[in-house]
C-alpha cells in the first residue's frame, strides 16, 4: 500500500487526490496533511481519512484546529514552515503529493526529496524556481519525481514510446484560458469573475489567472526543461481549445505520440500515484465521437507576451526564472485582491524581471535572496 503525504490538502489538487484516494481505500492511504487556513475544510479531511500528523498556516490555526476536533479524533498538529517539512518528511509516508501553490513548494520538496519519498509534483513552480537544484538532489538521493500537471503527465507517459535520445521535441498544449477569444484591447476591462471561468477545467483562483495569461504555460516549459532535460528549442506550444490532447512527444522519425482524455485532474493524480500501474478510476471517459473535431492554432506570442517572456527568462537562466515567479505570484494575488488591473499583471513581472541582475547557478540562499527582491519589487 502506498502511503501519502498530502501538502496542500484543501486546494483544487489536493481535493481531487483524496477523492482518488477514496476510490482506492485499498491502494492508497493518507498518513499526512498539510493546509494552510481552511480549517473548517480540513477538519472534514481529518475526520474521513485519520491522518497520523497535520500542519496548518500558524499557530492560532493549529489551537483552532485542535479545539473544533472536540473529542473526536485527534492528529499530532503543527504548524509554519517547520510543520510543512515535518509533513514532507514523516517517516510513515513513502510518497508526497506537494500540491501547494507557489514556491513554499521549494523547501518541503526538497525536505521529501532528501528523506527518500517518491514525489508527485503538482507545483509547477518548485521547478521554475530552484529546478537545476531539485533536479540534481533527486538524482543524488535516487528519487523519481512524477508529474502530475496534465500536460507534464502526458509527456511523461508519451516518453515510453520510445527512447529519450530519440526525442526530437514536445509539444505542450494550451487551451488559452479564459480570455482566449479576447483581443489585447478587450483585455483592459475584464473583471477577476471573468478570469476565473476557465472554460475547461476547474482549478484554483491563481492557475486559473496563471491559465489566462498563458503565464501558467510559460511555466510549463520551464518546468518541462528540467523534468525531461530538454532545450527550450525542442519545447513547443500550441493553442487547443478543447483540452483533449494533454500533450504530444515528437520523436526523430516523425512519429507524434499523443496523450489524449476527458479534462480531468483525477487522471493524471491517480496515474502519478499507481505508476507504474494502472487503476480503474470513477470519471467520465473520452468519447470521440461526441468530443467532433479538435482544433489547434500557432501561439502567438504578441497576444501572448507572458509566454514570451517565460521563454527569454529559461533562456537566460538563473536566477531569472525565479524572479519571474515571484513577481508573477505577486501581481497575480494584488489582482484578486482588486488593486491592479488584468493587464498590469503582465506590465508589473515585465518591469521586475528587467531590472533584475541575474545570478548564474545559484545556492538555494540565493534563489531565496531573488524571491524576496522580486517580491517587494512587485509589490511596489
Amino acid at each position: 500500500m502506498k502511503k501519502i503525504a498530502l501538502l496542500g490538502s484543501t486546494g483544487s489538487v489536493g481535493k481531487n487526490t483524496l477523492e482518488v484516494v477514496a476510490q482506492q481505500p485499498d491502494e492508497f492511504q493518507i498518513v499526512a496533511l498539510a493546509a494552510g487556513s481552511n480549517i473548517r475544510l480540513l477538519q472534514e479531511q481529518i475526520k474521513l481519512y485519520r491522518p497520523e500528523l497535520v500542519s496548518v498556516g500558524s499557530k492560532e490555526l493549529a489551537d483552532e484546529l485542535r479545539h473544533s476536533l472536540g473529542a473526536s479524533y485527534k492528529p499530532e498538529i503543527v504548524h509554519g514552515e517547520e510543520g510543512l517539512l515535518q509533513v514532507a518528511s514523516h517517516p510513515s509516508a513513502n510518497f508526497v503529493m506537494t500540491a501547494v501553490v507557489g514556491s513554499r513548494g521549494v523547501s518541503p520538496t526538497l525536505a521529501a526529496i532528501e528523506a527518500g519519498k517518491s514525489i508527485g509534483l503538482a507545483n509547477k513552480e518548485t521547478l521554475v524556481s530552484a529546478g537545476h537544484i531539485v533536479m540534481e538532489t533527486a538524482k543524488k538521493h535516487g528519487v523519481e519525481i512524477i508529474p502530475v500537471d496534465s500536460e507534464h503527465s502526458a509527456i511523461f507517459q508519451c516518453l515510453h514510446g520510445g527512447r529519450r535520445e530519440d526525442v526530437a521535441k514536445i509539444i505542450l498544449t494550451a487551451s488559452g484560458g479564459s480570455f482566449r477569444d479576447l483581443t489585447r484591447e478587450q483585455l483592459a476591462d475584464v473583471t477577476v469573475t471573468d478570469a476565473l471561468n476557465h472554460p475547461n477545467w476547474s482549478m484554483g483562483a491563481k492557475i486559473t489567472i496563471d491559465s489566462a495569461t498563458m503565464m501558467n504555460k510559460g511555466f510549463e516549459v520551464l518546468e518541462a526543461h528540467w523534468l525531461f532535460d530538454l532545450s527550450f528549442d525542442q519545447i513547443e506550444c500550441v493553442l487547443h481549445r478543447e483540452s483533449i490532447i494533454h500533450s504530444m512527444v515528437e520523436y526523430k522519425d516523425r512519429a507524434v505520440i499523443a496523450q489524449l482524455g476527458t479534462p480531468d485532474m483525477k487522471v493524471p493524480i491517480q496515474y502519478a500515484l499507481s505508476y507504474p500501474r494502472r487503476l480503474g478510476l470513477q470519471t467520465e471517459p473520452l468519447d470521440l465521437i461526441k468530443a467532433g473535431t479538435l482544433h489547434f492554432a500557432r501561439m502567438d506570442f504578441a497576444r501572448f507576451p507572458m509566454l514570451k517572456l517565460a521563454y527569454e527568462c529559461g533562456r537566460l537562466g538563473g536566477t531569472m526564472p525565479t524572479v519571474l515567479n515571484a513577481a508573477n505570484e505577486v501581481a497575480v494575488a494584488r489582482f484578486l485582491q482588486g488593486e491592479v488591473t488584468f493587464l498590469q499583471i503582465e506590465q508589473i513581472v515585465e518591469s521586475v524581471c528587467e531590472s533584475h541582475d541575474v545570478v548564474k547557478q545559484p545556492t538555494l540562499e540565493a534563489i531565496f535572496a531573488a524571491d524576496a527582491w522580486a517580491r517587494q519589487a512587485a509589490a511596489r
